[in-house]
């Protein structure tokens, strides 16, 4: 009897474990409530309104980024949080996507695409304003990095072209238009394009550099959402680079974004794509010029 009484409460104690598994945090010792059912809810809502798909191995990284949105609300549990988002047009919605975005980013990053543009841009009609697009600037590396391949390719510091940068995240985009960075990311940059390029700070400024006025004056930031059915978008383009992003979308999702993509790109323009995403999927749309670029199908 005793025996069996022993298998019946361990039996109650799993199924309860069981049941509460879905509500129950997934540390004891947190500093704020977070449960299994929160992350699966933080999931839903990133998806629905940016497309990003967070697997399982990111709770820990959901919880480390918005816990400094529960301080600054004065919040006591992610349960609390989540009703604020639970109202589609609550100002915390910008706050929540720019904590979820990864931004990361550098000078001339997947160096291979460089040369590819600056061949394209040499090859536009004259007397045309080239433009281009930075589909997910971030902090403005890529998009300064197109201009300053702009101003070689014509050999000039105010070449006939027109630069679009966007993203999702507002603060990397503040951070992007301010142009100013600290020279550690500027150190793989040849001297020649550090000269040209920028110009270099002192005093309170020391040990950080600003793009020049000319190649800033290239490039348009503008805070854009690539899963909006609708792109307030006023032209077309010869060059779109939208690298490292489609990764965080599934492939549904990915072919509603690059069939938007073909309707703004310009029949001979290129699409260049981060260095582990491929388009097979969108054969229709797209067919491969280079590595990781693509063209009109």
């Amino acid at each position: 009897m005793t025996m069996d009484r022993n298998r019946q409460h361990e039996a109650v104690m799993n199924t309860a474990g069981n049941l509460g598994s879905s509500a129950a945090p997934l540390e004891r010792d947190r500093e704020f409530g977070y449960t299994r059912a929160d992350f699966n809810e933080v999931r839903e809502l990133i998806y629905a309104r940016a497309g990003i798909r967070l697997n399982d191995s990111k709770h820990e990284m959901v919880y480390s980024r918005l816990t400094r949105r529960l301080r600054a609300l004065g919040l006591a549990d992610f349960g609390g949080y989540l009703a604020l988002l639970r109202h589609e047009d609550h100002p915390e919605w910008e706050n929540f996507v720019n904590a979820l975005t990864t931004n990361l980013t550098a000078f001339f990053r997947e160096p291979h695409h460089f040369p590819v543009l600056a061949e394209h841009l040499r090859g536009l009609r004259h007397g045309s304003t080239a433009t281009l697009w930075s589909a997910a600037a971030s902090t403005g590396e890529e998009a300064y990095s197109m201009a300053m391949i702009a101003c070689e390719a014509y050999e000039t510091l105010w070449p006939p072209v027109k630069i679009l940068a966007s993203d999702l995240d507002s603060q990397v985009l503040q951070r992007a238009s301010e142009a100013i960075y600290a020279r550690e990311l500027v150190h793989d940059l040849s001297p020649e394009r550090l000269r040209r390029f920028f110009l270099s700070g002192s005093g309170a400024r020391e040990g950080f550099v600003k793009v020049r006025p000319e190649l800033r004056a290239l490039v348009t930031f503008t805070k854009h959402n690539l899963r909006d059915d609708n792109w307030d978008l006023r032209e077309s383009f010869d060059c779109i680079f939208c690298r490292n992003v489609m990764i965080y979308f599934d492939k549904p999702t990915q072919y509603q974004v690059l069939t938007r993509i073909a309707r703004v790109l310009k029949p001979q323009g290129l699409l260049f794509a981060g260095h582990s995403e491929s388009y097979f999927h969108a054969a229709d749309l797209f067919q491969p010029y280079g590595r990781t670029v693509y063209r009109h199908a």
